[in-house]
């Protein structure tokens, strides 16, 4: 059985209308300033934007006669670029990113999901904050609250709480979405620093006893 064959070549661009690659006889010409210099000869057209140092460039194809500006071509696609660009920034399409975490998560691991919560809030994103649980450590729903309570405090200059602190399975959850003015921010280049950790006391409830505090998880040593 013959093997396909594919095609290699690279794809063929498609070439701006400007100068020597319009081929339309006649032309109506704007200048660069936007006067009107009428309908003329394309030799004729090719003739000015020479003697202004500028090109001339195609913009209505479909007119007749087809429509030409006299313009400096190269700061013309810049800008049309850098437009496209604001325009993408502008239609940013809010994502739910998720950071994940035990109920008794180490200072240095807290650190690191503050982190990437923070990030993700300041790229305009909604954050879904997890604690999981294991075995018989749903009976600690208390202390992930308390924990979830401790993440929104410590992001609380870029997210606002959308959900409290609530249980999904064998989960708790809760959502942060960006405030106004960090998402008006979003896409804006730099890097976030992410928000000091505030420590916080959580309450302990083991059975048969009365609520004791606990101090959070000492951080433990890198590496």
């Amino acid at each position: 059985m013959p093997r396909p064959r594919f095609d290699r070549r690279a794809p063929v661009r498609e070439l701006p209308n400007i100068n020597e690659r319009i081929n339309y006889p006649q032309l109506r010409v704007v200048d660069a300033d936007g006067s009107q210099l009428g309908v003329i000869t394309r030799e004729a057209a090719l003739e000015v934007a020479r003697e202004r140092e500028l090109d001339l460039v195609l913009v209505s194809e479909k007119a007749d006669p087809p429509v030409c500006r006299i313009m400096d071509y190269g700061k013309y696609k810049f800008e049309q670029e850098k437009k496209a660009k604001e325009a993408k920034k502008k239609s940013h399409q809010t994502e739910v990113k998720e950071v994940k975490m035990r109920y008794k998560i180490d200072q240095h691991d807290y650190d690191v999901r503050i982190g990437q919560a923070s990030r993700f809030l300041k790229a305009g994103d909604k954050v879904k904050c997890t604690v999981i649980f294991r075995g018989r450590e749903i009976q600690h729903t208390a202390l992930a609250e308390v924990l979830l309570m401790r993440m929104a405090k410590d992001l609380e200059t870029a997210a606002e709480i959308q959900q409290p602190p609530k249980r999904e399975g064998r989960n708790m959850i809760m959502f942060l979405s960006p405030r106004k003015a960090t998402a008006a921010k979003a896409g804006g280049g730099g890097k976030p620093s992410p928000a000091r950790p505030t420590p916080v006391k959580t309450v302990v409830r083991t059975a048969g006893t009365a609520a004791t505090e606990a101090s959070p998880a000492e951080p433990k040593p890198a590496g």
